[in-house]
């Protein structure tokens, strides 16, 4: 028999979520697990304490109450329901789907019930200390439905909002990205430049920001080169645009020149996404027979893949000729077609 019947009844709870299995796989997630296996098979003081000091460690570090943590990692959690709900009304999602949502939050309410001094207490009890251990105390800090209801089950039309309109993973976590061994790195403080900060180029920023709206509107959008000289502020318009535009779906993400050969892939993975992306490279330039000017002269031009309509290309450049032009390669009156 188990020390405390809820602690069995906590760990059967949680081995049975159908989808947010991913809540508990991080560094917390698995330290409060593993507490609970060590209290459910009364072992050794020694044993329980260790796993409750990993506990309140995770938590101190990451400076986040319990609650905190799981209401999170419920709104970022990429699962086959808070994938299919961004596209597709809550109706429209097959029925087992939407009610394995429900019975997994129900179960995440559960631990999300347990508090810090109720674990110490069960530590106290456990290893019949006089007194319990310190129980790590930390305020809400993050503001969500998910700490105001009292039945999570309840809150899955809320939910499925919150993911329509921020998405999930790391999409949902982060607007901008980078580009870096073949994966999207999210960055977690991008440039906050504004266009309103941008003194001039006032029909330049017009039609940006008209094509940006095209793109998420869902019509079609052109690629975008902005050239000139150096400081004028390409750059910071491009980036203005995420923050003007992030919590209406956009994301940018940053590929370094040397690794545009990687471009079709990269488009490849938006493709199927709801959020719309720019792919945005800086000072872009280009020498003779290079690689990387191939690889995006196809994603410009096409190819039998169809172009992503949730994609465009808007590049920066301090060259009026991206790639490099000698005297020798200008067509001759001799060389016309007649």
């Amino acid at each position: 028999m188990s020390f405390h019947p809820s602690v069995n009844v906590l760990l059967k709870q949680a081995a049975s979520l159908l989808l947010y299995q991913s809540v508990l796989a991080d560094e917390a997630g698995q330290a409060f697990l593993d507490l609970l296996q060590k209290l459910n098979a009364q072992q050794n003081c020694v044993a329980c304490l260790k796993a409750y000091s990993s506990w309140f460690k995770t938590l101190a570090q990451r400076r986040q109450s319990w609650q905190d943590y799981l209401v999170e990692k419920i709104l970022y959690d990429e699962n086959p329901f808070s994938q299919q709900v961004q596209s597709v009304s809550l109706d429209s999602l097959p029925s087992a789907l939407v009610n394995a949502a429900k019975a997994d939050l129900s179960v995440l309410q559960t631990l999300y019930n347990c508090d810090s001094e109720t674990v110490s207490h069960w530590i106290q009890t456990a290893c019949q200390l006089p007194h319990p251990p310190v129980a790590w105390e930390n305020s809400f800090q993050q503001d969500s439905f998910l700490h105001d209801s009292k039945d999570w089950s309840s809150v899955v039309p809320q939910l499925a909002q919150h993911y329509q309109r921020n998405g999930c993973g790391i999409f949902g976590q982060y607007a901008a990205f980078t580009w870096q061994n073949r994966q999207l790195v999210g960055i977690a403080h991008p440039d906050p430049a504004q266009i309103s900060e941008i003194v001039g180029y006032d029909w330049q920023k017009e039609i940006l920001i008209q094509n940006t709206e095209f793109l998420l509107n869902g019509y079609a959008a052109l690629n975008v080169l902005l050239y000139g000289s150096r400081g004028s502020g390409k750059s910071s318009l491009v980036k203005g645009l995420l923050n003007q535009y992030a919590t209406e779906g956009l994301r940018l993400v940053e590929v370094p020149k040397s690794q545009l050969r990687d471009l079709p892939w990269i488009l490849e993975q938006l493709r199927e996404l709801p959020q719309k992306f720019i792919i945005f490279v800086d000072d872009l330039s280009f020498e003779e027979d290079d690689d990387a000017f191939k690889a995006l002269k196809v994603v410009l031009e096409g190819s039998v893949t169809a172009k992503a309509k949730n994609v465009a290309v808007y590049a920066t450049s301090n060259r009026r000729h991206l790639v490099r032009e000698f005297f020798d390669d200008r067509p001759r009156p001799r060389d016309q077609v007649t």
